[in-house]
């Protein structure tokens, strides 16, 4: 058994207890800030952030000072995981967007872990698709599709997410995760309250119909969503030999 408050990270939960209990006595409890920098890109992952609830965001930054977003990540994944792999370098900034906690754990910690077990390297192996999947589909989404499309995947995404309807986000972090200017935001989000699909108030936002804000999403808030299922919550073998799923 996973131990509180671990069980929460589902990547964590993931592990066989060996790897866990490996790795239990280096963690450090974190709270997370919304609108907190993380990580900037070119720095060295010195730290993994293995998430129990809020949502982080990828981040590119561009010569004019815009942000877009990359990616978002929450409960099911981990920030910085590739370090297991290299003494790796961030591509990207990383920022908290829906405040929350994580267990954090040295780099040097976790490349050790994933050295001494094959199957934690093909736990973070996974995860690592899953991001790079995300990625790949958030560049043909914010080249291709309407803000109002793209917000309301963003906000789908964060409520699976966060596992809640009612988002803690101001309408200028939601402008700088779609990279367009904070009374585009507005204007969207003002016509979803108008159609009853989200109440919002300042820095904070309810989804009340989730279903028909989906209908308004592009195509890609249900690809995301298969490509995490299909590698995020397939079956895990523990050593016992029984399957059990990682999400």
């Amino acid at each position: 058994m996973i131990p509180a408050p671990y069980s929460k990270n589902r990547l964590l939960a993931a592990l066989s207890p060996a790897d866990f209990d490996y790795l239990r006595p280096h963690f450090q409890n974190v709270d997370l800030s919304a609108d907190e920098m993380l990580i900037e890109a070119g720095d060295r992952i010195e730290r993994a952030y293995f998430l129990h609830d809020g949502v982080v965001s990828f981040v590119i930054s561009l010569a004019e000072g815009e942000m877009i977003e990359v990616g978002m990540i929450g409960r099911e994944s981990a920030l910085g995981a590739s370090a297991a792999f290299t003494d790796d370098i961030a591509l990207s900034g990383a920022i908290v967007r829906l405040a929350g906690s994580a267990s954090v754990l040295d780099a040097e910690v976790l490349r050790s872990a994933a050295e001494r077990s094959a199957p934690f390297r093909a736990v973070l192996a996974r995860y690592q698709r899953a991001l790079f999947a995300q990625a790949q589909q958030y560049a043909a989404c914010n080249a291709s599709h309407a803000v109002e499309q793209r917000l309301s995947r963003s906000l789908l995404q964060m409520r699976d997410l966060s596992g809640g309807d009612s988002l803690f986000i101001t309408q200028e972090a939601l402008s700088q995760m779609l990279g367009v200017r904070r009374n585009s935001v507005s204007s969207v989000a003002h016509a979803l309250q108008q159609a009853h699909l989200i109440r919002y108030s300042r820095g904070h936002i309810e989804i009340v119909d989730p279903e028909a804000l989906k209908r308004g999403a592009c195509e890609c808030y249900a690809i995301v969503k298969a490509h995490r299922e299909r590698l995020l919550c397939g079956p895990v073998a523990p050593p016992s030999g029984r399957f059990r799923p990682a999400c």
